[in-house]
């Protein structure tokens, strides 16, 4: 159930950013069946990223990480959130993020903290 829960969190975040970042879209009928499907979805695939990928890369990165006080990790945020995009038009998912800077970039962070605000509320045990 918490799965489920998280992965509607991750779509209502992606609504968030694709409605304060130009660049980033869902190219179906706004407020259909069809578009929450796809931004399903679309919060699927970015929780898969997000789980194999990127241990991966923070990993190989470590040092710039640390080089950098943490910022080069929203380097990473929209490094992941391309990868989605490409992914997902790869499957023919009507998902699209343009470019790194501003969409991915300012579309990471407001996912994330998004993601982090609705994730308060989600309890920790089942």
């Amino acid at each position: 159930m918490r799965f489920i829960i998280r992965t509607i969190a991750a779509a209502v975040a992606l609504w968030v950013a694709i409605q304060f970042v130009p660049g980033i879209e869902v190219n179906t009928p706004a407020n259909t069946a069809r578009y929450w499907g796809v931004l399903l979805v679309v919060a699927l695939i970015f929780g898969i990223v997000n789980a194999i990928v990127k241990p991966l890369v923070k990993a190989l990165g470590c040092a710039i990480i640390v080089l950098t006080l943490g910022l080069f990790l929203l380097v990473i945020n929209a490094v992941m959130l391309l990868l989605t995009s490409w992914i997902a038009g790869e499957l023919d998912i009507p998902f699209q993020v343009d470019n790194f800077y501003p969409a991915a970039f300012w579309g990471a962070i407001i996912i994330s903290v998004v993601s982090w605000l609705l994730g308060l509320f989600i309890p920790d045990n089942d």
